[in-house]
């Protein structure tokens, strides 16, 4: 192993040694030829570079940002010139603390970023004036998306949804995407909206505020539209600029029910397309219709108010095909960053920015002009179209040549958008690129909007103007997670791994971070070379013949792998091909994606010892052979087994005429071992954020490329405006930006030209020791719910507790907030099997840290027994109670019948040097949360400080 690899993975030889010595093999090899069943097996080994060095590897993405060119952008298009605050940049997006907690899902030990989301669904709801606002989607395209199907679903009316011409281009392909499974029918006004509204039965009207050629609706045109939408029955929903809204009149006021939009602009920077933070905020009413995740305050068992994820029930692995959305993951780290911008500058602030760019394009505005160049309105915030006749090449031409990059709209027209970043030497090259001169002379305005609304007044937004103070609120913020930073999360099916620190640095670049995902493909060469060799990897890995690397979460991934089986079986005259087989135990946005690529979800039993039911699964294929779209099966499974019927499978639908679709949520534990596209799948998605070290992020961001056998390579998905990035034969664009989140891509570049061949198979190798190793010792405590024929399991376990809580009356919540107390974040509960933990310890953990969590485990069964033998009451004990908040601990009247010592630091007290053995405790800031609470009295904004007082 090379240098990087013995320190990516945890445990070192002597480790894995006695690790194997315990499970009784002589070496990993023996271990997972055991595990992973011969039929698919490797017998060579992956095709891969030779692993380089952290400095190499560094070194070598810096050339590739060098050959970016991202000058200043100027081409809008929802993508803009920003700020990031440096004390943002260096104690958020960089910080280790942020980026390497996973999904809140766990609300005592997720307080801080949970704030910090409330913050922003408060921005978001402020500036839009509506009162109830999600905690973030992946972007604007898939936000308008996300929109047009909450209407449709609340409508009574219709399958015609009516678009302005003037939305961006990218979000009416994407919503095109999504419309293509569902039969909405899109009319896209190009005679104006008004007139199609009275010409068709919509459900929803979708406008673009301003447009995408810059042009802001009057107040009076809006709230006619508005009108006339209601009249008409319809939803209007508005796709709003964030940073406009801090001037012009809120959405609300004009009477648009849905607003949606991206929150790049507030200090995210442009990261080629991705991840940026989508927004959407919604009338009262619509708020349980809100596809992914809302923020909302609860109490804890203490009466303190906290904050925690609301409506859980609809979260998609309960809903399945029911569900909302199939959203998973959001872009949470993204979100943070937004509204740690609002929080650094507050409503002036922001205000202020504003008034700059306005000015500043008013400026440009008055140069054309007086230069005989006609514009498309009077009315405008930050964006010109600008009218050159047979001139358009030309002036984008030289503006590059000095810098700055322009919009080639046509022949005739040039777009010109003006952004935080852009200085008075930028306006100066643009005014000399149109031939005109700049003056301080100001032409155009905002027409008759003028913000009259508040926004941003709860005093978190005023508190924290000095650097000090903001530096210490989010560091407060940070403390009050628990992140990989502070200790193992063994959550099941997620893989939280370590994120190298050399794989991360690299996003940062200015040639990666800055550049707009619609300059010319020239000038974006230094992406295209880490692209094509990502993709050629990836399919290396994973034996597939194409990737796409565009889907930015896993269910983007799932849905355009789906909608590729779908276009294929158009292509092949069967349309009637729609029924999509899903095991019972499949991750719950499978059924949900299948819903939304226009299948009909039939379920597939699942076998006592967790496999696929094959008498089931015949059974069902025999029934539905003629309409057989495609199978969805997790491998290695959602049980975490390597299944030995995975290829029986895959022949069974073959021969019925379907597609096999495997999820690659688990592809960690099949590295250098095992490769689905040539053991007989021919889809899967893969989830970057898990497998190949992009972090998290709280929740997101999330990369879910999807790769194919050539069969399925023409229906991968393509852009509007981005030739390269997909085939014309698409069913067009699953995302906003061109290749998704390919900001965050260097991290798996960098992770596999890290690792290698060889380091790639150890990473899969010490990750299936791990899980056993743990499954080893937990076994006699806690049964193991499934193993493979070997009696192994693969990459994660379960861990049965169903006839403990029968005995104890201590549920699976009861030890996930008592591991709090432990230091450690709870397994996944509940799932596959309700009543179960599911632990998956990745590579990246130490032995000592494997034991360490073995010890809590075995600690916390010793617990139960108190509580099963009456020791304790089983409404009085350490893990009814968990966790325990200092709050607790100090109170004065301590009523309990086991000892303060023992309900905060139950595996004793580590003073001392931390080298030496010391460890401090990691405290959760609040009690248990009542969620039903929450859910009762939904809270979605930041509490009035009242709240705190009672």
């Amino acid at each position: 192993m090379n240098d990087f690899t013995t320190r990516h993975i945890g445990t070192d030889t002597d480790d894995q040694a006695q690790m194997l010595a315990a499970l009784g093999y002589a070496s990993l090899d023996a271990l997972t030829d055991a595990a992973v069943p011969e039929a698919i097996r490797l017998t060579a080994p992956l095709d891969l570079p030779a692993a380089l060095s952290e400095f190499e590897v560094e070194r070598h993405l810096a050339s590739l940002a060098a050959r970016n060119v991202p000058g200043t952008s100027m081409i809008g298009l929802g993508y803009h010139g920003t700020i990031t605050p440096p004390v943002i940049r260096r104690t958020v997006l960089e910080n280790p603390a942020w980026y390497t907690a996973y999904t809140p899902y766990q609300p005592e030990i997720s307080q801080g970023r949970l704030e910090a989301l409330a913050n922003f669904q408060t921005m978001i709801s402020d500036l839009t004036g509506l009162p109830v606002a999600g905690a973030s989607l992946l972007d604007e395209g898939t936000a308008v998306a996300e929109a047009v199907a909450v209407a449709h679903r609340v409508s009574r009316k219709g399958g015609v949804v009516v678009v302005d011409a003037n939305v961006l281009p990218q979000s009416l392909a994407v919503l095109r995407t999504r419309c293509l499974a569902t039969g909405v029918e899109i009319v896209v006004a190009e005679d104006g909206l008004a007139d199609a509204v009275r010409a068709h039965q919509a459900f929803a009207v979708v406008v673009q505020v301003p447009g995408a050629d810059g042009r802001l609706p009057s107040v009076a045109d809006l709230g006619e539209l508005a009108a006339l939408a209601h009249d008409n029955g319809a939803q209007l929903i508005a796709a709003a600029d964030l940073l406009a809204l801090t001037l012009i009149d809120a959405p609300a006021r004009w009477g648009a029910d849905i607003v949606v939009g991206s929150a790049q602009r507030f200090g995210v920077t442009l990261f080629y397309g991705g991840p940026h933070a989508g927004y959407i905020a919604v009338r009262q009413g619509l708020e349980r219709q809100l596809p992914g995740r809302i923020v909302g305050l609860s109490k804890d068992a203490d009466g303190v108010p906290a904050f925690r994820l609301a409506l859980q029930t609809r979260e998609q692995h309960i809903r399945r095909e029911k569900a909302t959305s199939n959203i998973c993951t959001a872009q949470v780290l993204l979100a943070v960053t937004a509204s740690c911008y609002a929080v650094h500058h507050g409503p002036e602030g922001l205000a202020a920015i504003a008034r700059g760019v306005h000015d500043r394009a008013r400026r440009l505005a008055a140069a054309l002009r007086a230069g005989g160049l006609g514009l498309a309105g009077d009315a405008f915030f930050d964006t010109l179209t600008v009218e050159v006749p047979g001139r358009a090449a030309d002036v984008v031409a030289a503006a590059r040549a000095s810098g700055v990059h322009l919009r080639l709209v046509d022949a005739d027209h040039v777009g010109v958008s003006v952004g935080e970043d852009t200085g008075k030497s930028e306006l100066a090259a643009v005014a000399s690129a149109f031939g005109v001169t700049l003056t301080d002379a100001v032409a155009g305005g905002l027409g008759d909007h003028h913000r009259e609304l508040d926004y941003l007044t709860h005093p978190v937004f005023h508190a924290y103007r000095s650097e000090t103070e903001l530096l210490r609120y989010l560091r407060t913020l940070s403390d009050r997670d628990f992140a990989l930073d502070k200790g193992m999360i063994p959550l099941g099916s997620c893989t939280l791994k370590l994120n190298p620190a050399a794989a991360m640095e690299p996003i940062s670049y200015p040639g990666f971070a800055g550049l707009h995902p619609f300059v010319p493909e020239a000038d974006a060469a230094g992406y295209a070379e880490l692209i094509g060799q990502l993709c050629d990897w990836l399919a290396e890995i994973t034996g597939y013949d194409r990737v796409s690397l565009q889907p930015n979460a896993g269910s983007q991934g799932e849905f355009a792998g789906l909608m590729a089986i779908r276009s294929f079986h158009l292509a092949h005259g069967a349309s009637n091909r729609t029924v999509c087989l899903i095991p019972a135990s499949a991750h719950g946005t499978n059924a949900a994606s299948a819903v939304m690529a226009g299948m009909r979800v039939v379920v597939v039993a699942t076998a006592e010892d967790g496999s696929v039911d094959l008498a089931d699964l015949a059974a069902k294929i025999e029934q539905h052979a003629a309409d057989l779209a495609a199978v969805m099966v997790t491998y290695p499974s959602t049980h975490g087994v390597f299944e030995e019927t995975i290829t029986e499978i895959c022949r069974q639908v073959h021969e019925a005429g379907g597609q096999v679709y495997v999820d690659g949520a688990n592809l960690n534990a099949m590295l250098g071992l095992a490769r689905p596209g040539r053991f007989g799948a021919d889809v899967s998605h893969l989830n970057l954020h898990k497998t190949f070290a992009i972090p998290h992020g709280g929740g997101g961001p999330g990369v879910g490329p999807v790769a194919v056998r050539e069969h399925l390579a023409p229906y991968l998905p393509n852009h509007p405006l981005v030739a390269s990035a997909g085939p014309a034969s698409s069913y067009g664009p699953v995302s906003a930006g061109p290749f998704g989140s390919a900001g965050v891509l260097p991290i798996t570049w960098a992770f596999i030209a890290l690792m290698g061949a060889d380091g790639l198979k150890r990473a899969a190798q010490s990750a299936i020791l791990a899980a056993n190793y743990v499954a080893k010792r937990l076994e006699p405590a806690f049964p193991v719910l499934y193993t493979g024929a070997s009696g192994l399991v693969a990459h994660e376990c379960i861990l049965d507790l169903r006839e403990l809580t029968r005995r104890t009356g201590v549920t699976v919540d009861d030890v996930a907030k008592r591991l709090v107390d432990y230091g450690f974040h709870a397994p996944t509960m509940s799932f596959p099997v309700a009543g179960t933990l599911m632990v998956e310890p990745t590579e990246s953990e130490s032995r000592a840290e494997l034991d360490r969590f073995c010890e809590a485990m075995l600690a916390i069964r010793a617990e139960m027994d108190a509580v099963a033998d009456g020791t304790w009451p089983a409404d009085d004990n350490p893990l009814h109670n968990a966790p325990h908040p200092a709050s607790r601990i100090i109170a004065a009247d301590w009523v309990h019948p086991y000892s303060r010592e023992l309900a905060a630091y139950p595996a004793g007290v580590r003073p001392g040097p931390v080298g030496s053995g010391g460890r401090d405790k990691y405290w959760p800031s609040v009690a248990r949360i009542d969620q039903a609470f929450g859910d009762r009295n939904l809270v979605c904004t930041c509490p009035p400080v009242a709240a705190y007082e009672d």
